[in-house]
């Protein structure tokens, strides 16, 4: 049985309103979490992403914008599209001394069937890893 939900918890030497333009804006996603995005920056609001290298692409739904603590999206799990099958992914950042805390909880994964759901939730913990550590690079790089 796969698990429901992706964790993951990093800190990230940046204020925390830096570190939350990076999460919510066209030009800060589009540097480190593909190569293409858009955002419509409310609750309801629609959420683009493109990865050209991978010749993937998503779209997202808004869910919850509390600058500069929380923000999450909705999206359809691995292949599928937009539908009752959906994971939350959800932000928490947290101004600690050495800078921003992230916690990033991917869940939901339970909603798909088993073998979409595992394969879905393995490619995502990857895609988390790789996504969090461009996301480190690309705020160190632009300090």
């Amino acid at each position: 049985m796969v698990s429901d939900a992706i964790e993951r918890e990093v800190v990230l030497r940046h204020p925390i309103e830096r570190v939350w333009t990076a999460l919510t804006t066209a030009e800060g996603l589009s540097q480190w979490f593909g190569s293409v995005a858009e955002i419509d920056l409310r609750p309801g609001g629609r959420a683009y992403f493109r990865w050209e290298d991978l010749d993937d692409e998503s779209v997202a739904t808004v869910a919850v914008v509390d600058p500069p603590h929380r923000f999450a999206f909705r999206w359809g799990i691995g292949s599928l599209p937009n539908s009752a099958a959906q994971t939350l992914v959800e932000f928490t950042l947290e101004q600690v001394p050495d800078g921003t805390r992230l916690r990033l909880v991917e869940s939901g994964f339970s909603r798909a069937a088993a073998d979409v759901a595992r394969t879905a939730h393995r490619a995502n913990s990857q895609g988390w890893d790789a996504e969090l550590a461009d996301l480190g690079a690309y705020l160190d790089a632009a300090a």
